[in-house]
């Protein structure tokens, strides 16, 4: 048996290909593009039986149809009540791998269907596939399915690692889903896999000395997350569409763009901060093309509006296309054929962005646009806390005028800037973040 990681960086996530040892394999929380499971697999000589769900995702869209498609058979849990033909299982039930068993382990919590699996050979427990059960140093977060079931689900988390997790051998490897990075738990550490017996030593919620303690410093970890969570577990559920492949980013004229935009669609730069701060098209969007560009995308654009591009000759066409499917963006209208260059040549207007790099060229008030865990964590002296996917609705009353932007390096402060904006209000972004400010000018950032 061979067990191989792919991790989605900008989300957090890892999926797993599982060698059966018979020619076949299984796929683990597959996202939405699985062409590398699928060279993975063809490159070890293996095909794919099985795709297997722990739960339904609210932080990107599945890849078992995907994987379906060209045979596979899709494992979840029975109570996820799938609308497309699946294998359901409840916890305690087996699938015969042919030498090897898989074993479904009700884990309610993160969701209210959530299954873990162990894989075994004979009795011998091999794996534990723990999905958001179990993460290296955390649990995932239970507040997803609304703030009525939150502290219902942390109750029901606590007793299955208690009662099923938990009474599992200590040096049995653990392979989650969400991790460091992931939205669905933020305290989780940096490590993408660890051992029941790791975190029974050392996962502070695991430390808890009872069900109560266990539910109060679970709850204490949730911040804000992404809006589009709200959406994807009813995708997941009805079965997302099938692709076959990633389409391809279509190039688009400016009279072509002219009329998209006229009937609603929006228009996304994904250039870097600089580029976009140089020269953009006037009330666009910037959302730098990075690992994290699905969660903001997700985040501040509306789902039901096509999507216009705006991105430098050398930037991964693929990569943007990936992204925005992984979250459920399906309307991509296509990009600005010639980038900004078009734009500029046909005389049309252009905007800019002050930039700043050193603190004592900073003006106004100081905007702190960085998720409130991170501001605790260390901010600039009286610098306000505006979190950039609140500005998602509008930045006015958010940002003062002639505020001074800033974030951890600069792209999330550009986005809020580029949102201000929009809004008639004039900013400056200031590139660093916090650490960077308080090394040029020796003040010690503030914590709480």
């Amino acid at each position: 048996m061979a067990i191989v990681s792919f991790v989605e960086e900008g989300l957090g996530n890892s999926s797993y290909l599982v060698e059966l040892g018979d020619g076949r394999a299984l796929v683990v929380d597959p996202p939405r593009d699985v062409s590398a499971h699928r060279e993975a697999a063809e490159g070890r000589g293996l095909r794919i039986a099985y795709a297997i769900e722990t739960h339904l995702h609210a932080d990107f869209v599945s890849g078992s149809r995907e994987l379906a498609a060209a045979g596979s058979t899709i494992v979840g849990a029975r109570a996820a009540r799938l609308e497309f033909p699946h294998r359901g299982l409840d916890g305690g039930e087996e699938i015969d791998l042919g030498g090897l068993t898989l074993r479904a382990v009700a884990t309610p919590g993160h969701t209210p269907e959530h299954l873990a699996y162990v894989l075994l050979d004979g009795d011998r427990p091999l794996a534990l596939f723990s999905g958001g059960a179990l993460l290296p140093g955390s649990v995932a977060r239970t507040d997803l399915t609304g703030a009525e079931q939150t502290e219902s689900l942390a109750r029901a988390l606590y007793r299955a690692l208690r009662d099923g997790i938990l009474s599992l051998p200590d040096d049995l490897p653990v392979y989650p889903t969400h991790g460091g990075g992931s939205f669905c738990s933020l305290d989780a550490s940096g490590e993408r896999t660890t051992t029941i017996g790791r975190e029974r030593a050392s996962n502070p919620l695991l430390a808890a000395p009872g069900e109560d303690a266990f539910v109060e410093r679970l709850l204490a970890t949730f911040g804000s997350y992404p809006t589009y969570f709200r959406r994807l577990r009813d995708v997941n559920r009805r079965g997302p569409r099938v692709y076959g492949g990633l389409p391809t980013l279509e190039p688009l004229g400016l009279d072509e763009v002219d009329r998209l935009l006229a009937d609603g669609a929006e228009l996304v730069d994904v250039r870097p901060l600089d580029a976009f701060a140089a020269a953009h098209v006037p009330r666009s969007l910037s959302i730098a093309l990075r690992s994290a560009f699905a969660s903001w995308l997700g985040w501040l654009v509306p789902d039901d509006r096509p999507l216009v591009f705006v991105l430098d000759a050398g930037q991964g066409r693929r990569d943007l296309v990936r992204q925005c499917l992984l979250v459920g963006y399906e309307r991509l209208a296509g990009e600005l054929a010639g980038g900004i260059e078009a734009w500029r040549d046909a005389g049309r207007p252009l905007a800019s962005t002050s930039v700043i790099r050193m603190p004592d060229a900073a003006r106004g008030p100081i905007v702190d646009v960085r998720q409130a865990s991170e501001y605790r964590a260390g901010h600039v002296p009286d610098a306000a806390p505006v979190e950039l996917g609140s500005l998602a609705g509008g930045a006015a009353g958010l940002i003062p005028a002639g505020a001074t932007i800033m974030c951890g390096h600069g792209e999330r402060a550009m986005s809020a800037a580029s949102l201000a904006e929009r809004d008639g209000i004039p900013s400056a972004v200031f590139v660093g973040g916090p650490d960077r400010w308080s090394r040029r000018t020796g003040t010690p950032l503030v914590t709480g």
